[in-house]
């Protein structure tokens, strides 16, 4: 298990921009892949963005690409998404997951540890 902190969240208007930030703890960080989800009220979990272990590969949700964008700093134990163009159907608390392996995944269910999440809220 890796230990995740998300941090970043709060309330943006519409149009503006967030960074969000995953810390990761531990020696593995840079073998795993690791994943961004988010979770609105009364709705359920849905893939956001994911990045493979050394950053190559990225994969987005439709619903964000070209606004988002995930990376990796390794040597930081970090994972970031940067946020653009928000909306306010992107409210939502959003969290960093990593996987036991380098591949990226969109399936949640292949995510071995979470972060408790941050709130990030876009008002019109």
């Amino acid at each position: 298990q890796v230990q995740l902190v998300e941090s970043g969240g709060g309330l943006v208007q519409a149009g503006g921009s967030l960074r969000l930030s995953c810390a990761a703890s531990g020696r593995t960080f840079s073998s795993r892949a690791m994943g961004w989800f988010r979770q609105a009220a009364g709705k359920e979990r849905e893939f956001v963005a994911a990045i493979s272990r050394g950053g190559g590969s990225t994969y987005y949700a439709d619903s964000v690409n070209g606004r988002f964008t995930i990376s990796r700093d390794n040597a930081k134990n970090t994972v970031y998404l940067q946020m653009g163009s928000l909306k306010p159907e992107d409210t939502a608390v959003y969290y960093c997951a990593a996987r036991t392996i380098g591949y990226a995944s969109r399936r949640y269910d292949e995510y071995a540890s979470w972060g408790q999440g941050t709130q990030v809220t876009v008002s019109s």
